[in-house]
């Protein structure tokens, strides 16, 4: 009778949650649909129509080309100076809401995220729609999820939203959930790629019923063996490791300029200035994917249109381009032109390689494609299953996945374990690691940490402290000072072999004053790691000003761990 409930409280556990994982995928589905539609419509309108009334021709050059990313600029201006969290691509702001607030993300940014970034590829961003495309479903299935009972299912089924954007957009469900769980849910381990597999099937099917046109890479030569390339595949990996994280430190770099300009002079005009920079840009390179998206121009590559020198100055120019659009405050993505920096680059590699050795350049240029992202990003595996998705052939592989592996290698020996998306989170004082499963790092200490603190002020008698811990058990306290800010820390080592006489002296006089603290922000790994480092037993948790909040004991984290464990296969 047992083991026959046993099997019905599993069978409706698992229809439940495939039910909701299929919704998730649904929502997510849809809103990456929504998003695509309304890209290409206001691509129309300003490319179509605003950009005739406004053309000017001076020396074979379209001036009006400038001014429809100022245009786009103006429009988007309001909302992102209202809203911060709208600049960019999104997904440093998923990973915050997973972590940090059990999956909630909110329905509103996901509209003014789909509004805001369709207007800003929409007017010639060189910017990508996939990073929004995974914000919005995320957003709109973190309001789907917030009925659920546990923070680790609501975590999972925003993830799902995530998976089915992605999916959605590019078309490439098993890369779409591979991203899900390689750069968001690190967490997400064995039985949780059921439902984000799902999510991202669902979401992906949504888009080819209604658009049916899978976005694909042309490849002409499949059969080509790319074996005998092994050697330049592993130094191309090298040199795009090195690239990937020279331009993520330049985009940042950019933007604290940019920010340090915007605390002087309105906000709207660090947005003009990129806009004319990219409108400066495009018009150079109007038909060749510096402005939007940017597939016809990698597929112009893949198809070997472009000579050695156009793909150098192709690639700078989307860098540059993208540079000024991520810095200055537009939204939009960092995968699109991620995918073609690098096959501008990788196909410039092959060509070179042409010269003295028999080469395929396509399979140069897709495994460009692949490493310039994985090194960024720090996500190798997300490529080499997206490449082998879109181009429909698994005879690049070796050359793909190698340069991948190569190039996320050699980035992330100066990465240290932060990626393009995790730096945004490290400047917020968020500390979130690549390449290694999240547990402890996704509880944040105000989860975990007691409000209910028995503490001790500085200048009470150490015989108190004696007191203290043998009524409470505690084993370490935090000393305050009249304001409740934190001065030190006192444990039972440090009242062992006192004599009376000298337990009547203030604890100020033997309390430790090297310690750790916390914030909540921070993560059950940062508390678990100062305990450790400082020897405490406890951790006090303090505001900006120093005043304590609470405490994280060693045991709070071991219980959060193992609850997270149990939390982590689903509810």
């Amino acid at each position: 009778m047992n083991g026959e409930w046993d099997l019905q409280k599993y069978v409706r556990k698992w229809s439940i949650l495939l039910g909701i994982s299929a919704l998730a995928g649904l929502v997510g589905g849809l809103g990456a649909l929504v998003f695509r539609v309304l890209i290409e419509v206001i691509h129309s309108l300003f490319f179509t129509s605003v950009l005739p009334r406004i053309s000017y021709e001076f020396h074979g050059a379209n001036l009006g080309y400038i001014l429809l990313p100022v245009f786009g600029a103006l429009l988007i201006a309001p909302m992102v100076k209202k809203y911060p969290e709208l600049r960019g691509n999104g997904v440093p702001e998923v990973i915050e809401g997973i972590i940090f607030k059990s999956g909630k993300i909110g329905a509103k940014l996901a509209f003014l995220k789909t509004l805001a970034t369709a207007i800003s590829i929409g007017a010639g961003g060189p910017l990508g729609r996939e990073g929004p495309a995974a914000f919005i479903g995320a957003a709109l299935d973190s309001a789907l999820a917030e009925k659920l009972p546990k923070p680790q299912a609501r975590k999972l089924i925003t993830t799902c939203g995530l998976a089915a954007g992605i999916a959605g957009t590019f078309n490439t469900p098993l890369a779409g959930a591979m991203f899900a769980l390689e750069v968001i849910y690190m967490g997400a381990i064995t039985i949780n790629l059921v439902p984000i597999f799902v999510s991202a099937i669902i979401g992906n099917a949504i888009t080819l019923v209604v658009l049916h046109n899978p976005a694909r890479f042309p490849v002409l030569n499949p059969n080509i063996s790319v074996l005998a390339g092994i050697p330049f595949y592993f130094l191309l990996g090298v040199v795009l490791g090195l690239i990937g994280y020279a331009y993520t430190k330049a985009l940042y770099r950019a933007t604290d300029v940019f920010d340090r300009f915007s605390e002087k002079y309105p906000f709207e005009l660090r947005l003009i200035i990129g806009a004319l920079g990219i409108g400066l840009i495009g018009m150079l390179l109007p038909h060749d994917g510096i402005f939007g998206i940017g597939f016809g121009g990698i597929k112009d590559a893949l198809l070997g249109k472009f000579a050695f020198d156009m793909l150098i100055v192709l690639a700078l120019a989307k860098m540059t381009a993208t540079l000024l659009a991520i810095s200055s405050g537009f939204s939009g993505g960092i995968f699109a032109p991620s995918l073609f920096i690098g096959t501008m680059l990788g196909s410039a590699f092959g060509t070179l390689v042409s010269h003295f050795a028999p080469a395929n350049v396509e399979a140069y240029a897709l495994a460009g494609m692949a490493g310039f992202f994985a090194a960024a990003t720090q996500a190798p595996l997300t490529q080499i299953i997206m490449i082998t998705e879109m181009s429909g052939t698994y005879a690049y592989s070796p050359a793909v996945a190698l340069t991948s592996v190569v190039a996320f290698l050699t980035a992330r020996a100066f990465f240290k374990g932060s990626s393009v998306y995790t730096i945004k989170l490290e400047r917020k004082g968020i500390k979130v690691k690549t390449g290694r499963p999240l547990i402890l790092e996704t509880i944040a200490v105000h989860e975990i940490m007691s409000t209910k603190v028995v503490r001790i002020h500085e200048r009470r008698p150490l015989m108190e402290v004696e007191r203290i811990i043998a009524s409470t058990g505690h084993d370490f306290l935090p000393v305050v000072d009249d304001e409740g800010r934190v001065v030190g820390i006192i444990g039972v080592p440090d009242i062992l072999g006192k004599s009376t006489a000298i337990k009547k002296l203030p604890v100020e006089r033997f309390m430790r004053r090297n310690f750790a603290v916390v914030t909540p922000r921070e993560t059950a790994q940062d508390a678990l790691e100062k305990i450790l480092m400082n020897d405490q037993n406890l951790i006090p948790v303090v505001d900006d000003s120093g005043r304590l909040l609470g405490v994280v004991t060693k045991r709070d984290i071991y219980k959060a761990y193992y609850h997270a464990i149990e939390g982590i296969y689903l509810w």
